[in-house]
């Protein structure tokens, strides 16, 4: 069964979950999203957004959370959050 990265970020106050498809263009990658708002979205709505998606979060899997600096390099710059979970198609198939 072939594996994917799902990813959830937030940006201008709307977190957004996508998944990412080598090989494949940006705008073409499956995305949810969650609209404005401060909170992060709960493990229950990811699920349901990648199952939505057609995916499905692999089995042992669990959501990792990383701290990146809006602006590469500089300590002084926003810190944004990215969550990752590995995911594969619900049918097993390809996407």
């Amino acid at each position: 069964m072939k594996e994917y990265t799902a990813q959830m970020s937030n940006w201008a106050g709307r977190w957004r979950l996508y998944v990412v498809l080598l090989g494949g263009l940006v705008f073409q990658w499956p995305e949810h999203d969650f609209g404005p708002g401060p909170t992060v979205p709960t493990v229950e709505e990811r699920s349901r957004a990648l199952t939505a998606l057609g995916f499905v979060v692999t089995d042992g899997a669990e959501w990792e959370w990383i701290e990146y600096s809006e602006t590469h390099e500089d300590d002084t710059s926003p810190v944004r959050l990215l969550a990752t979970i590995q995911v594969c198609s619900r049918d097993g198939g390809q996407p």
